[in-house]
């Protein structure tokens, strides 16, 4: 009796493959940007995502009170707005 994949394993069987190497560019790019530092770019990368995270905390609380802005209408989207 064989027994059935895990979803991990055919999770990972099904998703194709992806480019690895915008992640690899950016790293480049962050360490660049702090002049080689590393430990400067770990510390550029965190306050980034803490910056991120207040803002969504953000969002998350005007979305709750109903304070959220209306979305706009994108440009190009033909409708009667764009015309």
């Amino acid at each position: 009796m064989s027994t059935p994949a895990s979803p991990v394993l055919a999770m990972s069987i099904s998703t194709p493959a992806f480019d690895k190497s915008h992640y690899e560019n950016a790293c480049d790019q962050a360490i660049a940007m702090c002049d080689g530092n590393l430990r400067g770019t770990i510390k550029a990368l965190i306050m980034a995502n803490e910056f991120l995270e207040a803002e969504l905390l953000e969002l998350q609380a005007a979305i709750s009170c109903g304070c959220a802005p209306l979305p706009q209408p994108r440009a190009g989207s033909g409708g009667a707005a764009s015309r």
